[in-house]
């Protein structure tokens, strides 16, 4: 009962500080980020654990996928270069220097520094249209942004994943290139794939409130099966919402449609406040599992990362 009863409270402050953030001007996750930080050290605030790949389904999945549905595919295919370099090697870039930094200054495994530069690389989806969204900036500028922030997670998320196998030794450098190759493939062709059959499916529901229903049960579906047969997630995610956005209109009906728009946005508003929160209030654990010159190296690491 108390985690749900936090749940709630935690629902009400985001809501204040996404009306604060309007006033001062400031991004709202970087806002209910830092609440969730002030919170976690309150005495008695009960810790609140989340399995990783829990996380990573519910709070990422539809996010993504609501955000593809507004990605424009020209706007893709006309900035495809920037697109590629920012999501590509920008991330790279990131994932190389945190990771010598963190093997440098904190003394961790190669892999383990790999795996850290690539948690903190790619900039948030969320994040990004916050803070575009209180200046006036070209169109260009929002479309490369906005594109790159729904493939700069599968890049760092690859990375992320090969760095663990490879700490684990399940996996070999030489056969890393054609595994990403293979995953990448296949997932935008199980992300077409899937979307052309959920068509099919909304397309014969007339009811708004169960074609919203399956909407988010495919939206999950998809993301753990591409997870389970081991292509990317965020890839065949990005691809399926695209897919059924360019021919939603003519598959399925407008009743359905409209009803389902302002259900998504309510919905990924929440997950948006929950997720953002929960990462503040992890703080505490952190915190708390380091000691001594360990507590101060990773603050003097995050203090490098960050400047």
């Amino acid at each position: 009962m108390a985690l749900f009863e936090l749940t709630l409270v935690l629902l009400l402050i985001a809501v204040a500080l996404t009306a604060l953030s309007r006033r001062v001007q400031v991004p709202y996750p970087s806002l209910l980020a830092l609440a969730g930080v002030a919170i976690a050290f309150v005495p008695g605030v009960p810790t609140i654990e989340i399995d990783p790949e829990l996380a990573l389904a519910l709070f990422i999945a539809p996010v993504l996928l609501d955000a593809a549905y507004d990605t424009s595919l020209r706007d893709l295919n006309r900035y495809r270069v920037p697109l590629v370099l920012l999501a590509l090697g920008a991330v790279l870039f990131t994932t190389a220097t945190v990771a010598l930094a963190g093997w440098a200054m904190a003394g961790l495994p190669i892999a383990a520094a790999i795996a850290l530069g690539a948690i903190v690389a790619p900039p948030d989806a969320v994040a990004a249209s916050a803070v575009l969204g209180q200046f006036k900036v070209p169109h260009r500028i929002t479309a490369i942004l906005q594109g790159e922030s729904l493939l700069n997670d599968a890049t760092a998320l690859l990375i992320y994943r090969m760095a663990i196998s490879a700490a684990a030794g399940s996996i070999l450098l030489s056969s890393a290139v054609p595994m990403i190759l293979l995953s990448t493939l296949g997932s935008l062709a199980a992300g077409y794939l899937l979307g052309r059959v959920s068509l099919m499916t909304l397309g014969r529901i007339e009811d708004p409130a169960s074609g919203t229903v399956v909407q988010f049960a495919g939206t999950f579906g998809v993301w753990i099966l591409a997870d389970r047969i081991g292509l990317s997630a965020i890839i065949t995610i990005v691809v399926y919402a695209m897919t059924i956005a360019r021919t939603a209109p003519r598959r399925m009906p407008a009743r359905n449609r409209i009803s389902s728009y302002s259900v998504w946005e309510t919905a990924v508003f929440v997950l948006n406040v929950l997720a953002f929160v929960l990462m503040g209030l992890q703080a505490r654990t952190i915190v708390g599992r380091l000691a001594g010159q360990g507590q101060t190296d990773a603050f003097v690491l995050a203090g490098t990362v960050l400047a």
